[in-house]
């Protein structure tokens, strides 16, 4: 049986992570158009003619965002045809680490931006809890095989900051000395000779991620 050629958009849509209060955490954008007037979104929007999905991504981050030259990958693509209600379109979702002290802007397209805790999404407009969903897995994985947390933390950090990124995507308390241990055996971490001094705590150790690129490192066993 032979099909009707279908005009179809190819969108990018991108999950951004971060890690605050000792919770995984999405940013997301609050829509004014309809038919999704006052529902949130992941930033994202429709692939240029001369564009490549990487630069999509990149681009619409920037513009929606603020946010540039980020940790950002490609996740998958998701096409189910009633994903968006104005018209056939497919979505190349990505997904995207900062630390929590970036800076976040939008446009007068949304009436606000915003940090959501994973766990605890609001309605979210197309597909975007499944793309959401779907990200909070990929980076659940990458965590144990990858140095992917050196995106997620300022340049310097104690050791009990970075196990507290660690404990926030995978949902469950790890045993401090075992955890220590396996970085220090890895090589993630190198110290940075500095302390960290407070009042209320006892000066704590400084450390660095030992690449601050994307590295395959076994970290979780």
């Amino acid at each position: 049986m032979l099909h009707a050629p279908t005009l179809m958009g190819v969108a990018v849509d991108v999950a951004v992570f971060t890690v605050q209060k000792g919770e995984l955490h999405v940013l997301l954008l609050r829509m004014k158009r309809a038919p999704f007037t006052g529902k949130w979104a992941l930033p994202g929007g429709r692939i240029g003619a001369a564009e490549s999905v990487e630069d999509a991504a990149a681009r619409e981050l920037a513009e929606k965002t603020g946010l540039a030259k980020v940790y950002l990958e490609q996740l998958y693509t998701f096409s189910r045809p009633d994903r968006d209600p104005q018209g056939r379109c497919i979505s190349v979702a990505h997904l995207a680490l900062i630390p929590p002290t970036a800076q976040l802007r939008t446009t007068d397209k949304y009436s606000a931006i915003g940090w959501f805790p994973a766990e605890r999404l609001p309605p979210l407009a197309f597909d975007h809890r499944a793309i959401a969903g779907y990200a909070v897995k990929r980076l659940r994985a990458k965590l144990a095989y990858t140095n992917v947390a050196y995106s997620l933390l300022d340049e310097r950090f104690t050791l009990g900051e970075l196990q507290r990124v660690y404990e926030a995507i995978l949902g469950r308390p790890l045993d401090a000395r075992n955890f220590r241990r396996r970085i220090r055996e890895i090589d993630l971490v190198e110290e940075t000779g500095e302390l960290r001094t407070g009042r209320a705590h006892r000066p704590a150790r400084l450390f660095r991620f030992a690449h601050r690129k994307p590295v395959e490192v076994a970290v979780l066993t």
